[in-house]
């Protein structure tokens, strides 16, 4: 067990939120799939991340993908709400409709397009700890917002009670050790990584639990694996986690020459779901585009070969 005693541990998956094919929320699909995971038995729900295409879709449509997602999680487990906003007081005002929706939790990235100091980055979370009365998670994903988390910013923020947790998708293996080192005795601080391919030795480091972006797709897998590394049955975990890499490989299903790292990842795990009957299409907010019927085919191929179809 950690000795943080985290609030937010385990698997935590960052919901996709399926479509119709005009961009509206696909309600009935999003309810089916926060029952697959679920029931699956991860521990929180991530809604509205890279994964549930926040930054694609209006306002309205966010509202409404956190209020099926809350609605239907129904208190079963937390429902942890992206606040992904350029600046300070945009992240304000969507932290503020996550709470009237029953969130339990926000996430906040580093300011983006505006040109940031690490001193203003530092302020940013502390204004928006002080203007909202939920836990707030930091989510350092420099590769979207262009802004790397400091360890000692974070351990700086988090020992002044400012941020709750850390959700790291920063591919900074190191840094995130630091944190997990540093953070070791600030009591109820999560340290949760988004590295869905080394979840075993992260969780070997002392992280408290892994946002797998595949964790939609096989949520399944990543509770088997959480439960191994929880029991110390590391040969076990190194397997899982060697099986749930080979199934990552959807996200080359897509070519590079038509399609972006948004499109290759969320259109996969979207056409993955929509293959194993938990959501009714693949569709993806412009400007990102569904995958090919060659491409699905190579998604179908993957997964039947983790044993999904």
């Amino acid at each position: 067990m950690s000795p943080r005693e985290p609030r937010f541990g385990g698997v935590i998956p960052p919901v996709v939120t399926p479509l119709t094919q005009d961009g509206e929320v696909d309600a009935a699909s999003l309810e089916r799939l926060v029952d697959f995971l679920i029931d699956a038995g991860v521990s929180g729900l991530f809604a509205l991340g890279s994964s549930g295409e926040a930054a694609f879709l209006t306002d309205a449509r966010r509202d409404r993908a956190l209020e099926v997602a809350v609605r239907t999680a129904a208190g079963r487990v937390p429902v942890i709400a992206g606040c992904i906003e350029t600046t300070t007081g945009r992240v304000i005002e969507r932290a503020e409709i996550a709470a009237k929706l029953g969130a339990d939790a926000v996430v906040a990235t580093a300011p983006f397009y505006a040109r940031v100091h690490p001193v203003e980055i530092d302020r940013h979370f502390r204004v928006i700890r002080a203007a909202v009365d939920l836990p707030l998670l930091a989510y350092d994903v420099p590769v979207s917002v262009h802004s790397k988390l400091a360890p000692d910013l974070v351990l700086s923020l988090a020992a002044d009670g400012v941020v709750d947790g850390l959700k790291d998708s920063s591919g900074d293996d190191a840094g995130f050790r630091q944190v997990l080192l540093g953070s070791s005795g600030l009591a109820g601080f999560s340290a949760l990584t988004g590295h869905e391919l080394v979840v075993d030795a992260m969780m070997l480091a002392g992280a408290d639990g892994a946002v797998p972006g595949l964790g939609n797709v096989d949520p399944h897998g990543y509770v088997r694996l959480l439960r191994a590394c929880a029991e110390q049955r590391w040969a076990e975990a190194k397997a899982e986690q060697d099986r749930l890499t080979r199934l990552f490989r959807i996200v080359e299903a897509a070519s590079p020459a038509t399609a972006g790292g948004s499109t290759r990842g969320v259109g996969a795990f979207k056409t993955a779901l929509a293959l194993r009957g938990v959501i009714a299409g693949a569709a993806v907010a412009a400007p990102m585009r569904e995958l090919t019927p060659e491409e699905t085919r190579t998604v179908a191929a993957h997964l039947e070969e983790a044993g999904l179809l």
